[in-house]
């Protein structure tokens, strides 16, 4: 496993290249000043929070001034390095972007769910009001009523995140599909579950994106259809490679914040998954 200095300086150059890399990528603010920390470095910290394995940025924060307090000389306090953070969530999403993809999974066959993404237990669903201005709302999952916001995600069959988006539980999941198959080839295969069910939809997303959605309900054989949930178990893997990065542990307080911590999750399993970065 690299040292704490290695994979700062891993995580940084990763940012600092991509930045650099993409137009008024790293040079966005209309300001004449400059803050003295760049924006790769406040979002290097950021990135290190799988590597501690902390459940919380503070604590990710904390670690490294304590550990390597040199590392970042010009690093403000905590609150205004959470606040750089989340006004960068537009680099953020650049870098997300960047990582390469093995081309080869790009097969024309790929995979479509949604999972919850919930802000508090059930326990507290009578008085929980977090994010609600901001689109948090009750809604159903295979588990049961939950608090919150959902995740879509497309992945290729390997695991790979094609892409993702964040939506209110208000919101069907073929409102996310929409969405998301606008980033698929003409021609191309979507395995999903029976929330994407319906002529309907089917026909539209057909019509308008050249996508074929399959679920079991469009299945008769038997054997095709446990061939059709044994390809779907690769995207409840990506969730749950998510999950180990806590990636279902909300402390944000706005949506912003939390669709920030989201994509720094995707961007560390995206990271790990092209081997770029290891933690073994």
């Amino acid at each position: 496993m690299k040292s704490i200095k290695e994979q700062l300086v891993l995580v940084y150059c990763l940012a600092d290249d991509c930045l650099k890399s993409q137009e008024d990528g790293g040079n966005w603010r209309k300001s004449n000043n400059k803050p003295k920390c760049t924006d790769a470095e406040i979002i290097a910290l950021a990135m290190m929070q799988s590597y501690f394995g902390t459940a919380t940025l503070k604590r990710t924060y904390l670690l490294v001034k304590a550990n390597d307090p040199k590392a970042f000389p010009n690093l403000p306090s905590y609150q205004q390095w959470l606040a750089r953070l989340h006004q960068s969530s537009r680099q953020i999403g650049l870098i997300l972007e960047s990582i390469p993809l093995k081309i080869k999974d790009l097969d024309e066959i790929f995979l479509i769910d949604s999972y919850p993404i919930k802000m508090c237990e059930a326990i507290r669903h009578g008085r929980v009001n977090l994010l609600r201005d901001e689109g948090a709302y009750f809604g159903k999952s295979t588990k049961g009523w939950f608090f919150g916001f959902k995740l879509h995600a497309l992945t290729t069959r390997t695991g790979q995140i094609l892409g993702a988006i964040f939506l209110p539980t208000s919101y069907d999941d073929r409102e996310g599909a929409k969405q998301l198959a606008k980033l698929l080839e003409e021609g191309s295969l979507c395995i999903a579950d029976l929330g994407y069910r319906g002529a309907g939809f089917q026909t539209q997303m057909y019509d308008d994106e050249g996508v074929l959605f399959l679920t079991r309900a469009d299945i008769e054989s038997t054997s095709l259809k446990i061939t059709h949930s044994f390809i779907r178990e690769r995207v409840e893997g990506v969730f749950s490679s998510l999950w180990e990065r806590f990636a279902t542990r909300v402390y944000s307080r706005s949506w912003n914040g939390l669709w920030n911590t989201l994509k720094l999750k995707m961007l560390d399993y995206k990271l790990c998954f092209a081997n770029i970065i290891s933690y073994a």
